[in-house]
């Protein structure tokens, strides 16, 4: 239903771009077999057995675009020789990646549909992988329009797609060789991405709507900080304005009167103003953002390594927006841990740093999940990925990782 400014349904309206609305449009005549009351704009928080039934197997069905993804991912790996399962980094991936704890709780208990997103970003990994640019370029392209989330990891897609195949060869020494550049590659590439955001967004522009949809897609308004704190150093940031305006007070430097009633330690999503540091805006946290990712595009600018440096390069461009970014989601983190499962079974380097990574970002998703009954549950399963994944990749690489679970249990304190 089209809302304008003066047309409020609900305080909760859809923040994901023209595609997921579409997605979601398909589901509701599916819906309508189970319930269709559900289907009823104004019935706020409706939650009929029927309604949460469609929801959770609607999840479940939609997650077949993730097994297929995880299925072209692991042919994409150098497998070993091992006999063993737990010697095949094929099967290792496979668990890591269906198993994974985040992905648990935030699709299969807390109900979202980041596993389908998932998949089409896996499933385009592997495409580039694969030496199919074009496919991969164009579920990318799907992606962005399904969820504006992964604009975060566009620079690597970008920087990635111009050097290594729109420049189609390199000097001996790996450097660029500029009269490779092919015109009709970029031109292709431009025009599929062109045409998805056009199927996307041009009804919209059509019906002069493009302002209301971004103004949703970019609520800068909400604040600096989810109302769970991603654990980044915007967090560390609100704890020392916090922690410096307590001490301004208690040591009568700073008058109670005259700070800000609110605090961005409130836990609200909105706009604030911090107590004693500057405050923040959206512009220097973008630049925060592209300044800790310009290492990693310019090292696969300038020497690429292939899609295993692309990959290596989406990883740090998540991490990198994830702790720089305007109003982070925890979630977020799930975008740097899954496509380093690709990696982790590669190199014990990367493995080590996959064991601290998946330790600490899945302990940050625990707020999703903060009724008493889910506490055992939550890190029931938390247990059982972390020990896996321990186990599987020490296994995998024998006493080359040398990683116990003293560290592990180090890493949870």
């Amino acid at each position: 239903r089209p809302s304008g400014p003066d047309v409020a349904t609900s305080e909760w309206t859809l923040d994901y771009p023209p595609l997921f609305a579409w997605f979601e449009y398909g589901l509701s005549h599916i819906a309508r077999f189970f319930d269709k009351e559900m289907l009823v704009v104004q019935n706020l928080n409706y939650a009929s057995p029927a309604t949460v039934l469609f929801q959770r197997l609607s999840v479940i069905v939609a997650d077949v675009v993730f097994f297929y993804a995880v299925k072209e991912c692991c042919k994409c790996l150098r497998e070993g020789k091992g006999k063993d399962l737990l010697g095949k980094p094929s099967f290792i991936l496979t668990v890591l990646l269906l198993w994974n704890f985040g992905l648990l709780i935030v699709d299969h208990i807390h109900f979202q549909y980041n596993g389908f997103l998932f998949g089409v970003l896996l499933l385009s990994i592997a495409r580039h992988f694969q030496n199919r640019h074009f496919e991969g370029a164009l579920l990318f392209s799907v992606l962005l329009n399904l969820k504006h989330i992964y604009l975060y990891i566009a620079p690597a897609y970008g920087i990635y797609l111009l050097r290594c195949f729109c420049f189609t060869q390199s000097n001996a020494d790996g450097s660029l060789q500029w009269r490779s550049f092919s015109v009709v590659r970029l031109v292709t590439l431009g025009t599929i991405v062109l045409s998805t955001f056009a199927v996307s967004f041009g009804p919209f522009i059509a019906l002069g709507q493009l302002p209301q949809v971004l103004s949703r897609l970019f609520p800068f308004k909400r604040g600096l900080c989810h109302a769970y704190w991603a654990p980044n150093i915007w967090a560390l940031y609100n704890i020392a304005d916090k922690a410096f305006s307590i001490l301004g007070v208690k040591f009568k430097l700073l008058d109670i009167n005259k700070l800000p009633k609110a605090s961005m330690t409130a836990g609200l999503v909105q706009e604030f103003q911090h107590s004693v540091l500057p405050s923040v805006s959206p512009l220097a946290t973008l630049v925060c953002t592209l300044l800790s990712i310009l290492p990693a595009l310019f090292k696969i600018w300038h020497r690429p390594n292939g899609a295993r440096g692309f990959l290596r390069c989406l990883v740090i461009c998540a991490l990198g927006s994830f702790m720089f970014g305007w109003h982070v989601h925890e979630k977020a983190i799930l975008m740097a841990i899954l496509p380093l499962s690709l990696l982790a079974v590669e190199s014990r380097e990367d493995a080590r740093i996959f064991l601290m990574l998946s330790v600490t970002g899945h302990y940050s998703l625990f707020p999703l999940l903060f009724t008493t009954q889910e506490l055992p549950i939550k890190i029931f399963l938390m247990l059982l990925f972390t020990i896996f994944s321990l186990a599987s990749l020490k296994t995998l690489f024998r006493s080359v990782l040398k990683m116990g679970l003293l560290d592990v249990y180090c890493l949870y304190v």
